[in-house]
């Protein structure tokens, strides 16, 4: 229950539903008991007339209330017969239709309150997950399946709402009901009481083994959930290839697989679940049996218990059973949503390895340099950078080429923040970047990747992700530094153009002038280019070419290159491998040097 107290947390801010809720079920379970109890004088008076009461009671104080109630109640009813038999009844009939329509009133009111409660936790653990989710390292994603990840969001959260409603009942609603039954059993008879108590130990004992692995079975289909919801985002992702390579047998067996995993798991959960329901049932039947037996003992033989009271007390004996059914069911409901609990209580919990330093600066301007100094970085356990140090002047371009894994990409990572060095610093007007607040730091750069990353929006919407309220005249200039706007303004709706998922709407060449455009947009000092042309045709590179050209005009550049072609007029080209530098300078000056730098120039002119 720890991780479900944790979640509790959450239920703050909506704590006067809680409090109606509780008010309303203590009125529920008042009304569910008397609505028992008034059968007694009405059956007494109705059919023994010994038990009639002509003269009305005097009030005798506190200690006589029980008395003064029952004899009061009992005046009532005979003046009624006396007058009437046939309205006595209706008035009898009216008081049992009085009393279950005040308990189902409050039994909806109850659920009415707790729905407040529940939705407002729903929404704000979702919130909650986003948030962290944003915030979390790049580094945590890379170790997680997205599914898993989809599923803890919406299957877990959803699983925690429902167990809501279950242990406002489990700590509410039915233990009250129950203890208000008992104490009406207790007032009725001792003994019966005593006797039938005996028994409910027993029966709670065999209810509570059928859940023993109740938590275990639910933890292993959420996590197999999110397996499969991960199977289901790596296909709808990578389809082309699926398809390209005739795998779909392949993706359709592991999908498979994962879904008869959870069918298994999920037959025996349910399974277990439904148990509980019938098998107490039939214990608190079998404990009405033994009442039966013990009580018709009392009233047939002993002579110490009235008919009336022995019919009551079976009614009130049979009004625990649904508590205590629903107490079983709502046990194994709770059992389940801490098992869902425990996945997202992991997440928020997780803690970020990349967050502000207490005393952060804000950076409001760069200056003279980004300076990388002695670094080593890592991303298990190999390092990726060894020593590596370089200064990128403003005003500046600096190109990194080598070949794949050479450690080119780790710096746009490092720079930007998305990692942390293992060793060295990176400093910017030399103040370390680890001094500087992550929002202030990232507000210096803009970003372009080999991917071009693009949302299921409009146009306008995605060019101005990272300057919100730029007019459309300063979208058009962006648009047109970065080669786009011949092409947009084609478009059907121009800005408000829907470009689809992840931009596909769109070609690769025009997807990337897009990425550009938002960039150029934001207008930040510092420009990071991630092998922004690598992934297009001759034609649209050029195209971007032209526009990276236009963007970094009077801007401080660090550019990632896979095409030589692109970068050779880049004030300064460091040239790596194994995560070290093993030259640098000018185009011409590397190509007299017969290096590492003139053999990749080499290489990618004959192909």
């Amino acid at each position: 229950m720890n991780y479900f107290r944790k979640i509790l947390e959450f239920a703050k801010p909506y704590k006067q539903f809680a409090i109606l809720n509780i008010v309303c079920n203590i009125f529920y379970a008042l009304f569910s008991t008397l609505s028992f109890i008034a059968l007694i004088p009405v059956i007494n008076i109705l059919f023994d007339k010994s038990q009639r009461v002509a003269v009305e009671p005097v009030w005798d104080g506190l200690s006589g209330l029980k008395d003064y109630t029952i004899d009061y109640f009992n005046f009532v009813v005979t003046q009624k017969v006396i007058e009437d038999e046939v309205s006595a009844l209706v008035f009898i009939c009216g008081i049992v239709v009085l009393l279950f329509f005040l308990k189902n009133l409050f039994s909806y009111l109850a659920a009415y309150f707790i729905t407040f409660l529940r939705n407002g936790v729903l929404k704000d653990v979702r919130n909650a997950l986003y948030n962290k989710i944003l915030h979390l390292p790049i580094a945590y994603f890379s170790e997680k399946k997205k599914g898993d990840t989809i599923s803890r969001i919406t299957a877990d959260v959803n699983e925690v709402q429902n167990s809501f409603l279950s242990i406002l009942e489990l700590i509410v609603r039915e233990p009250l009901t129950i203890i208000f039954t008992i104490i009406a059993m207790l007032i009725l008879s001792a003994k019966l009481t005593i006797f039938v108590f005996i028994f409910l130990p027993v029966s709670g004992f065999i209810i509570s083994l059928i859940g023993k692995q109740l938590k275990r079975k639910s933890l292993k289909a959420q996590e197999e959930n999110g397996n499969f919801l991960s199977i289901v985002e790596e296909t709808l992702s990578s389809l082309k290839i699926v398809k390209g390579f005739n795998a779909e047998g392949q993706f359709q067996n592991k999908f498979e697989e994962s879904t008869n995993r959870l069918n298994n798991i999920l037959n025996s959960l349910v399974n277990r679940q439904n148990l509980a329901s019938p098998a107490s049932e039939f214990l608190g039947i079998f404990v009405i049996v033994i009442i039966l037996w013990f009580g018709g003992n009392m009233v047939l033989v002993e002579g110490t218990l009235d008919a009336a009271s022995f019919i009551a007390f079976l009614g009130l004996a049979y009004n625990i059973l649904t508590p205590a059914k629903q107490i079983s069911k709502a046990s194994y409901s709770v059992k389940k949503g801490n098992a869902a609990a425990e996945r997202i209580i992991e997440v928020l919990e997780t803690p970020s390895t990349i967050t502000d330093a207490k005393d952060a600066l804000v950076a409001t301007d760069f200056k003279e340099q980004v300076h990388l100094e002695n670094i080593n970085f890592k991303y298990e356990d190999e390092l990726v950078l060894k020593n590596f140090s370089l200064k990128v002047l403003k005003g500046s371009t600096v190109a990194l080429v080598g070949q794949s894994g050479s450690g080119k990409s780790t710096i746009a990572n490092l720079v930007t923040r998305f990692y942390d060095v293992s060793s060295g610093s990176i400093s910017i007007d030399g103040t370390d970047i680890r001094k500087i607040t992550k929002k202030s730091l990232r507000d210096l750069m803009g970003l372009v990747t080999q991917d071009s990353i693009l949302f299921n929006d409009s146009i306008r919407d995605n060019i101005s992700l990272g300057k919100k309220g730029a007019t459309e005249e300063e979208i058009i200039e962006a648009l047109k530094i970065a080669n786009a706007w011949e092409f947009v303004k084609e478009l059907p709706k121009v800005l408000d153009t829907n470009i689809g998922d992840s931009g596909n709407k769109l070609s690769g060449g025009q997807k990337q002038r897009l990425s550009i455009a938002r960039a150029v947009l934001k207008n930040p000092p510092i420009m990071i280019l991630d092998e922004a042309t690598s992934a297009l045709d001759t034609e649209s590179e050029k195209l971007v070419q032209k526009a990276l050209e236009n963007m970094m005009k009077n801007r401080t550049s660090i550019v990632i290159a896979h095409r030589l072609s692109t970068i050779q007029n880049a004030d300064l080209i460091v040239v790596m491998q194994k995560g070290e530098i093993v030259e640098q300078g000018r185009h011409d000056e590397l190509l007299t040097k017969n290096g590492t730098y003139k053999k990749l120039v080499e290489m990618q002119s004959f192909d």
